[in-house]
């Protein structure tokens, strides 16, 4: 593998994970919003994240390995969290239906921080990728001084 598509499918763990930090906190700046557009709650937004693969015959894997090489990943979309808002009792709330419930988003905090802490970790990781590449590159310059 070239140091540049190292860097190439770091970068794009980058930008995967810097879009789950974005996603996690638009979804923890509306954990209390009881009324969105398309009516109801707000729901929680999750990214979906597919490989992106080299099946050429010039990146093909080796018969060994089977299958093509993974050359980063890439954002298919974003997508509402299908479970349904959470039940709170609240009869003075403006949203609360007759029995005195308002619909809240199915946002949990607890889990939006984790889910923050896993997608810093990995966005780090890839830093990490990122600057081994770079050293590798600056020392392979390096020999022919």
């Amino acid at each position: 593998m070239s140091v540049f598509k190292a860097m190439r499918i770091s970068a794009s763990g980058l930008t995967a994970e810097r879009l789950r930090m974005d996603t996690i906190a638009n979804n923890l700046a509306n954990a209390n919003t009881t009324r969105s557009v398309e009516g109801g709650p707000y729901r929680r937004q999750v990214p979906v994240f597919a490989p992106i693969l080299d099946q050429s015959m010039h990146g093909a894997a080796s018969p060994i390995q089977g299958g093509a090489r993974g050359q980063g990943v890439q954002v298919i979309g974003v997508v509402s969290d299908p479970s349904p808002p959470r039940l709170v009792y609240d009869p003075q709330h403006p949203d609360a239906n007759a029995d005195g419930y308002v619909e809240m988003p199915n946002v949990h905090v607890v889990k939006e921080m984790v889910d923050l802490i896993t997608a810093t970790r990995a966005y780090e990781a890839n830093i990490t990728a990122l600057n081994s590449a770079k050293s590798m590159a600056q020392r392979a310059l390096e020999i022919g001084r």
